[in-house]
């Protein structure tokens, strides 16, 4: 969500805001050390107090449109977005029609934008695993309708993972890529865990799989991609500095990388901003950032045609350097 809507919004509404969201995030961007319990709390507060301004259909259609332009305009072609319908179903008439809604939105604003879009839907760790199955039953039935994937979210601290692999079945089985989050509060085992028992495709940032070399090659041999935010890592205080994050190691390791913004309107980083972290700080050439826009583009769910017109884009970029 941009900056400017959020305040919008919450004028329209009359919702107050944290004093943490009514700065701007690119000039106080929050270092909320989230792998501490408190840490996290704020930022699953600030996180919540911005999807409250979202009261009516038009304040939905009109983020996934706004979404959708800034994405185009960082140069992607393909945007993948992340939604739990429950957290909008008492609002809109039910997670059915939650989910609707915002595939709808999707639709409209990838026709208005050009810019294609999937929908992973995505179950909350913190709530029980039955929920997730229906969650999961949900996404299966919209799987030729604009899902792409299955995920779960929130503090890994909190759930067994493993308790999420009969939902996870039901996904894999509907043709939805196993997209959980793991490996960013939580060690190496929660990555072990997410590929061994929800069988996942690609995982929301595996960072610490660093941590522990088998389940790093494990990572490499089994082809899956992880979704890396280099500046979120370091706003949310998962690492301390910038140079801390492993993006090269994983790299070098022959894993699959898939560059990522998480929660910009948090972290107050977009796309490029990840591109620019990988070169500034990390010392990444032209030849390996387009080595990661590939591996971005691999990751994806995008069409076969898409995928061929943005590897070209790749090659054409790197050939004009």
């Amino acid at each position: 969500m941009r900056h400017s809507t959020l305040l919008d919004l919450a004028g329209r509404h009359r919702l107050h805001l944290p004093d943490a969201l009514l700065r701007d995030p690119r000039e106080h961007p929050p270092h909320l050390d989230a792998a501490r319990e408190r840490g996290w709390f704020r930022f699953q507060r600030l996180y919540d107090a911005a999807r409250a301004v979202l009261v009516t259909e038009d304040d939905v259609r009109r983020l996934l449109h706004e979404v959708a332009a800034d994405e185009q305009s960082e140069g992607s072609g393909w945007l993948e977005i992340q939604i739990d319908p429950s957290g909008y179903a008492a609002r809109f008439g039910g997670l059915t029609p939650a989910l609707e809604l915002a595939l709808d939105a999707a639709r409209e604003a990838a026709v208005a934008t050009g810019l294609g879009i999937g929908v992973v839907v995505a179950a909350n760790r913190t709530k029980h695993p039955l929920d997730a199955r229906t969650l999961a039953r949900l996404a299966a039935r919209y799987s030729d309708a604009g899902v792409v994937g299955f995920g779960l979210s929130n503090d890994e601290r909190r759930g067994r993972t493993g308790d999420f692999t009969a939902a996870f079945r039901i996904a894999r089985s509907a043709g939805l890529s196993a997209v959980p989050h793991a490996g960013e509060l939580l060690g190496p085992e929660s990555i072990r865990t997410a590929l061994e028992s929800l069988g996942a495709t690609r995982i929301g940032h595996g960072v610490r799989s660093v941590e522990d070399p088998a389940v790093l090659e494990l990572v490499a041999a089994c082809d899956v991609a992880l979704e890396v935010s280099p500046w979120s890592n370091v706003s949310l205080g998962v690492y301390d500095s910038p140079t801390e994050v492993p993006l090269r190691r994983l790299v070098d390791a022959g894993v699959r990388v898939a560059l990522a913004a998480d929660d910009p309107l948090i972290s107050g980083r977009r796309l490029n901003d990840q591109y620019s972290f990988a070169r500034d700080h990390l010392g990444f050439t032209d030849v390996e950032l387009a080595h990661l826009a590939r591996s971005s583009i691999a990751a994806s769910h995008a069409p076969e045609a898409l995928r061929r017109r943005l590897r070209t884009g790749v090659d054409d970029w790197l050939a004009s350097g």
